[in-house]
């Protein structure tokens, strides 16, 4: 079936503002930088389906379906979309027609497969391809079959540049940080005693779209021992006098990038165990950010919070990593925990969010999203680190 080359539709049928993504020089670029990473891998090619991968190089919003969707890459020569007629709309929003990649579209009874392999330009026998890591199975086997090997993951292809942000991402994360830092700045209004931990989260919902997110992606509003689960989301408890409320909540901005930030309020003045073990808790969320620089290794970064804990006997109350990596998606590379040797580099974004929790009683803790600069950290989030009284 012969290419045809996409063309963005007038801004009448355009359901996508050109806002909705960055500029198409920009995933010109990441286009580029992937094929040279693909072969510098010693790959024959990435096949790219739907999801965060294909967002990040082309912009697109397209989603999987049974149907197989696919932007291929070859280490050498042009890339190609695969993709079914009927979804051919779902094109507009992204970069394919700006910089004029040609489309191959099938209809249900060709193979799509055949037409990744085919734009792959061949796979020489014993040369692998990759494919993204949220490629579904009823996917990957055929196409396995129809490239007579299995493909291996994109992953060590792509996180690098996924990790390395490059300066309109960190605009888009900075507008994002300021984004949430405007919701906490709203939050202690809501944390009202008698109102329940989803009515307050309801608030937050419609605070966190006032300020220019396109959507919640997560809202935590953990009260008394609620907050002692770092992955409770909300309830039907009531707010009481004397709880500490545990606030964690993001979403992204156009065009899709996360704010991720979590603060913790105390209905009245905390009593004295409470308010020490938070000032610990406060010096190391400062060392690890202290600790963020170049060349320092991510696990660094997590023992510079956990070493402060665990000086203090805390230690054991700090169940999780200090922090993940963060742009098209809330949890992305690179990690923040133990073991992870990987050297920090300029451009990298990621929470720095040590906590502490008591099972059954309360619990605490402080999130900032920094990014690397060439001699430190910036962190993207303004709003005061301290136990906050309402």
């Amino acid at each position: 079936m012969p290419a045809i080359l996409f063309r963005r539709p007038s801004s009448a049928v355009n359901l996508w503002p050109v806002s909705s993504r960055f500029d198409s020089a920009v995933y010109a670029r990441r286009l580029t930088a992937a094929a040279q990473a693909t072969t510098a891998a010693g790959l024959a090619g990435l096949v790219i389906t739907p999801g965060y991968d294909l967002r990040y190089l082309l912009g697109s919003r397209a989603q999987t379906f049974e149907r197989l969707t696919a932007l291929v890459v070859p280490a050498a020569g042009p890339p190609t979309m695969v993709v079914p007629r009927l979804e051919l709309p779902a094109l507009a929003d992204s970069a394919v027609g700006d910089l004029g990649i040609p489309v191959r579209d099938w209809v249900d009874g060709d193979d799509p497969y055949a037409l990744v392999a085919a734009a792959l330009g061949g796979v020489p026998a014993g040369v692998a391809s990759a494919v993204t890591d949220a490629m579904p199975a009823l996917h990957l086997l055929p196409l396995a079959d129809a490239l007579g090997a299995t493909p291996v993951l994109a992953t060590d292809v792509l996180r690098e540049l996924r990790m390395i942000k490059d300066p309109a991402e960190v605009e888009a994360l900075r507008r994002a940080g300021a984004a949430i830092d405007r919701v906490h700045a709203a939050v202690p209004a809501m944390l009202i005693p008698g109102r329940t931990e989803a009515e307050v989260a309801a608030d937050i919902a419609a605070a966190i779209v006032a300020e220019g997110h396109t959507e919640p992606a997560f809202i935590i509003v953990g009260s008394g021992p609620n907050g002692a689960d770092p992955h409770h989301e909300c309830s039907e408890r009531v707010l009481q006098g004397g709880d500490v409320v545990v606030v964690d909540i993001g979403g992204p901005v156009v065009p899709g990038y996360n704010s991720d930030c979590t603060r913790t309020y105390s209905i009245g003045e905390p009593d004295a165990e409470v308010a020490q073990r938070y000032a610990v808790l406060l010096a190391a969320q400062r060392a690890a950010v202290a600790a963020v620089r170049p060349g320092v290794r991510a696990e660094e970064i997590d023992a510079a919070a956990r070493d402060v804990l665990a000086e203090a006997g805390l230690g054991e109350f700090f169940v999780h990593r200090t922090g993940h990596g963060i742009g098209l998606s809330v949890h992305e590379e690179p990690y923040l925990v133990a073991g992870n040797t990987l050297p920090l580099a300029a451009g990298m974004a990621f929470s720095v969010e040590p906590g502490i929790y008591f099972p059954g009683r309360w619990g605490a803790r402080i999130e900032d999203i920094v990014v690397v600069t060439d001699t430190g950290a910036e962190p993207l989030n303004r709003r005061p680190h301290d136990l906050l009284v309402v």
